[in-house]
């Protein structure tokens, strides 16, 4: 598989504090990324750096070849870069479908158009039936679906998930994994922070490790949940009574 996403020496520092460290890996177009750690390892200053939003101290980020280092939000969108955040942001004054029409506003300068396609995405994302109803008045749950749902709306190549299975119930979960299934499925490129081990390994084509900022392993699901480098740095004893 192409690599549609290439990082070669990533390094973001904020004052004395170093939250990515020479970090390097690329993402196979199609694939589906988990990217985990334990908190403070640099997950969230790495998403921003890929999605545009912050220019790194060093190294390079590379979209179909092209260098976007810091080149912007905005123009990481356009260039096909959407992702979610792990605090939801959704606009809530405004309705469902109003949310998802401002991802959609990313392809289009018809309110027409933009409308359309806000109601496709709410219809495959399963929330078609709330699209009327102010952003504020969604469950927790609902309003994480509405995250992907207004990234979905960019229409993006590469979607970058922060940790929209936190704090779901089982059911809740699965239904999740299904619609990161069935984005896939539709062409789309998964990069995915979880905490949700026993959700997000059977998710994953592979598997890329930070702790302290640095890249610790890499791999297939089965093997990083054996390493005993990942189950000290993270994972816990638990795993490795289970291997």
């Amino acid at each position: 598989m192409t690599a549609l996403l290439a990082l070669d020496g990533v390094t973001h520092r904020f004052g004395g504090v170093t939250a990515n460290d020479d970090i390097s890996f690329a993402v196979a177009e199609g694939e589906i990324l988990g990217l985990i750690g334990p908190n403070g390892a640099g997950k969230t200053t790495l998403f921003n750096i890929i999605a545009g939003a912050i220019r790194p101290s060093a190294g390079r980020v590379r979209f179909r070849g092209a260098d976007v280092t810091g080149i912007g939000a905005s123009a990481a969108c356009a260039r096909g870069i959407a992702r979610t955040f792990q605090v939801v942001r959704s606009f809530e004054a405004m309705t469902v479908l109003e949310n998802v029409m401002v991802g959609a506003f990313c392809r289009t300068g018809r309110e027409a158009v933009a409308r359309r396609a806000a109601a496709e995405v709410l219809e495959w994302t399963g929330l078609a039936a709330r699209s009327n109803a102010l952003a504020a008045a969604l469950t927790p749950p609902e309003k994480r679906r509405l995250e992907v749902a207004r990234a979905l709306a960019t229409q993006p190549s590469l979607l970058l998930l922060d940790e929209v299975l936190a704090g779901l119930t089982p059911a809740e979960a699965q239904a999740g994994v299904a619609l990161v299934r069935e984005a896939r499925s539709r062409g789309i490129t998964v990069l995915m922070v979880e905490h949700v081990m026993e959700v997000v390994m059977p998710l994953v084509d592979r598997v890329v490790v930070l702790d302290l900022g640095r890249l610790l392993v890499a791999g297939k699901p089965a093997e990083i949940v054996r390493d005993p480098r990942v189950i000290a740095a993270y994972l816990g004893e638990k795993y490795r009574a289970d291997a």
